[in-house]
């Protein structure tokens, strides 16, 4: 009897032990949560870069700020959270592609209510911490803040953001609510405004922006966002302020800079909890928001929801292997792929139009949107990574990205490349979303009205008369008559030419043979044959005499003092040696024009030469490779070692691939991707994830029947749990650290001689076995 009391106990103690486990959110030895560390390429990062505490795809992003309330003068540096800064401003709850928003923080003593100067934090409410005190990882961030000995913990639902504050005994305990002022790349604030209901412990406020990037592809437009939220303790005073300036007992306010403050007295110990929902249409919908995912959730129920959301989608595919070190950069790569491009639409599916004025997605039978609809940086680049990993694991937001497009494009009449709320910023002035929309056709990704998809695209590739600046592609009109886009000096771009001539001329190439594929799909032979005669533009701009492609002016002459190293003169973000490549819908005839073997040879050496840089510099700057010979810190360069796939060589971007993912990526926070290079919302760690599974196409499944392309995989064993409702098995045997050639491949069980597989084949389920050695088997494709 005595031993059965003991087991019951035991067995009551171990349930609750799991029990808790479950509410905090601790995370079990074998989650992959375990192999993402957020802090990997945090020095020089982007705005959006550092979000741990958030959902896949959320709305709510949070996370802390360094120095993301210091200004951006062009929109697009890097500010937010630097790994080489010692103080923390605060905790920002909005983290998109020129949006920021609404920065809260928890301090003691005397009442600050300006963030402060980064080496100054005493001039603010700015505070000190150290790095062995923080803890990040999926859905969940805590640091101590040194200044106040208050401990900051924050975790999110998709539209709610968790705050939880930890004092030391004090009678001056702060809760700071900064709702008007710049953030990341808010860009300049036009007005704002805080109310805070006592009786209710409740507040709300909203903030207008014009972000850069919206000033420059739609003037006069702007971004608006929404707070709603509640406190779980009654302040003993609160406070309304406009920067410096503060106002005890005036619970409404409304400026640039304004914001709220709540004093509380507390024990040792004592936590304080905020949680706020948010919105991008009206303070109404960010009650909704709140109510309906967060109406009777404490922090710990939230922490175990973002716990156990990520864990399931991260799970999606399962890694075997003793590499930690690999492990590790393939889930933070994996992480990032699933932040990016975030939530704009509420609960009951209403959304910010273009226009200004608020949309509503169809509702379905049982009252839910039929779909997302999502902010988004550029498409630029996007296609040889994100939107290949989500037609394999992720359709269905795929699918929404999709409507998400074509929603803007009803309310404006053009498609937008970037999407700050609707607005147009587009980024770097092109537009990929007719070829992301043709490739995700190809894909058998189709909810959505595909007549009008096409419609869209189409449009996209040949209408210039009257194209408006959030568009891009303003110098289109160059393309379709004169069959290449004439320089002109500068960094602009017009209908008279551009001064990426070069790189737009390509761009648009490649986005037309896309749409050509989806006209060829839909049986509309008219607009196939002129956009294929489109596609072949590149070919205007090939010079035989050096085998580069090169600018030319508006007499059709190539420009002289030609130097193949240098940026920006007719390429944006890269130069002639990476452009040059840049054919990526007739890879086989860029081959066929510059020789087989000058191709080999120059694109071996160019990787030979640019392994000794780590494959794109090592200064911290974001734009580190441009004048390089290759530059995997930069979208234009992601495809150029798959091209080996197109020559009788594919052993070399088997070595390649592998030395860049040894090389180019780290786990460091400087050199994790590069060294400080542009990750661009999940872009660099994506294509880590599919270099790593061994499977990229590089024409960016944009064919009727598409395929990837197969290179050797780093991992032992990969199970990828499609979204299509199969498994795909990856095992790669004999795979020591340089054993990176493929010696043999086995597909479900039967020899296996062609280096690439459909997309088809992917999506019904298959194993694949790969046999590798050091040494490169020549035959094996054959």
């Amino acid at each position: 009897m005595y031993k059965l009391v003991i087991v019951a106990v035991a067995i009551l103690l171990v349930s609750c032990e799991t029990s808790n486990k479950e509410k905090q959110g601790v995370v079990d030895k074998e989650s992959p949560l375990n192999w993402v560390d957020p802090n990997i390429g945090t020095a020089h990062s982007r705005w959006f870069f550092y979000t741990p505490a958030s959902m896949p795809f959320g709305m709510a992003k949070l996370g802390p700020s360094t120095n993301g309330s210091l200004g951006n003068e062009q929109g697009w540096e890097a500010t937010g959270y630097d790994s080489r800064d010692n103080t923390i401003e605060g905790f920002a709850n909005l983290h998109e592609f020129q949006i920021g928003a609404f920065m809260f923080t928890g301090t003691t003593g005397n009442l600050q209510t300006v963030p402060g100067e980064i080496d100054k934090p005493e001039t603010g409410y700015r505070s000190r911490f150290d790095r062995e005190e923080e803890v990040a990882r999926p859905g969940y961030y805590k640091v101590n803040l040194k200044d106040y000995e208050v401990t900051a913990e924050l975790t999110a639902t998709k539209r709610v953001g968790f705050h939880k504050y930890t004092y030391p005994k004090s009678d001056s305990s702060y809760v700071i609510l900064d709702i008007g002022n710049e953030l990341g790349e808010s860009g300049d604030v036009k007005d704002a405004a805080v109310e805070y209901d006592a009786e209710n412990q409740t507040f709300n406020g909203w903030v207008t922006t014009y972000p850069k990037y919206v000033q420059k592809y739609q003037e006069g437009a702007e971004v608006k966002m929404f707070v709603s939220g509640e406190v779980n303790k009654k302040p003993v005073e609160a406070g309304t302020f406009l920067h410096e300036k503060q106002f005890k007992n005036e619970l409404k306010n409304k400026g640039e800079g304004v914001g709220l403050y709540l004093r509380f007295e507390t024990e040792e110990n004592e936590e304080v909890e905020i949680k706020a929902g948010f919105s991008f249409t009206s303070i109404e919908n960010a009650q909704e928001n709140l109510k309906a995912e967060a109406k009777d959730m404490t922090f710990e129920d939230a922490l175990s929801q973002a716990t156990s959301t990520w864990e399931n989608e991260l799970s999606k595919i399962k890694i075997t292997d003793s590499s930690s070190t690999n492990k590790t950069k393939f889930y933070t790569g994996l992480f990032h792929a699933l932040l990016g491009r975030g939530l704009a639409s509420d609960v009951n599916g209403q959304f910010p139009e273009n226009d200004g004025s608020i949309g509503q997605i169809p509702l379905d039978e049982n009252g839910n949107p039929e779909f997302n609809f999502y902010n988004t940086d550029a498409i630029w680049g996007a296609f040889w990574n994100l939107t290949q990993l989500w037609t394999l694991v992720w359709p269905e937001y795929y699918n929404d990205l999709v409507q998400t497009h074509l929603a803007v494009y009803k309310n404006s009449g053009w498609l937008g490349d970037g999407l700050a709320n609707s607005r147009f910023v587009s980024g770097v002035g092109t537009n990929f979303v007719s070829l992301i929309i043709a490739s995700a056709y190809q894909a058998g990704i189709r909810d959505y009205d595909v007549e009008l998809a096409f419609k869209a695209v189409y449009e996209n590739e040949v209408r210039y008369k009257d194209r408006i600046e959030g568009a891009g592609k303003t110098d289109l009109k160059g393309f379709v008559e004169d069959g290449y886009i004439t320089y002109v000096e500068g960094r602009g771009t017009s209908p008279e030419g551009s001064a990426f001539s070069v790189s737009h001329t390509l761009e648009y190439c490649y986005s037309s043979y896309a749409v050509a594929q989806f006209a060829k799909a839909l049986g509309k032979e008219k607009e196939y044959e002129e956009l294929m005669k489109l596609s072949e533009n590149w070919k205007n701009l090939y010079d035989e005499e050096t085998d580069f492609i090169r600018p030319k002016d508006a007499n059709g002459n190539f420009l002289s003092n030609f130097d193949p190293f240098a940026p920006w003169i007719g390429y944006q973000e890269g130069n002639a040696w990476q452009y040059t490549f840049y054919v990526p819908h007739q890879p086989e005839e860029l081959v066929e024009k510059m020789g087989e073997e000058k191709f080999v040879k120059r694109l071996d050496s160019i990787f030979t030469v640019s392994e000794k840089t780590k494959f794109g510099g090592e200064n911290i700057d974001a734009f580190a490779g441009l004048n390089y010979l290759y530059n995997q810190g930069n979208q234009p360069n992601l495809h150029i070692a798959y091209l080996f796939n197109y020559t009788d060589s594919p052993w070399l971007t088997q070595k390649w691939i592998r030395k860049i993912c040894d090389g180019f990526y780290g786990v460091e926070p400087i050199h994790g991707y590069g060294y400080g290079q542009d990750e661009d919302q999940g872009q660099l760690g994506a294509w880590y994830n599919m270099a790593a599974i061994g499977l990229f196409d590089v024409k960016g499944l944009v064919e009727i029947n598409p395929s990837f392309q197969l290179t050797s995989p780093i991992f032992d064993k990969i199970e990828i749990t499609t979204g299509w409702g199969s498994t795909v098995n990856i095992e790669a045997k004999n795979n020591l650290e340089d054993n990176y050639y493929i010696q043999s491949v086995m597909v479900d069980g039967e020899a296996y001689h062609t280096n690439s597989i459909s997309l088809e084949k992917l999506k019904e389920g298959t194993d694949i076995e790969y046999s590798l050695g050091s040494e490169a088997n020549k035959e094996w494709f054959k």
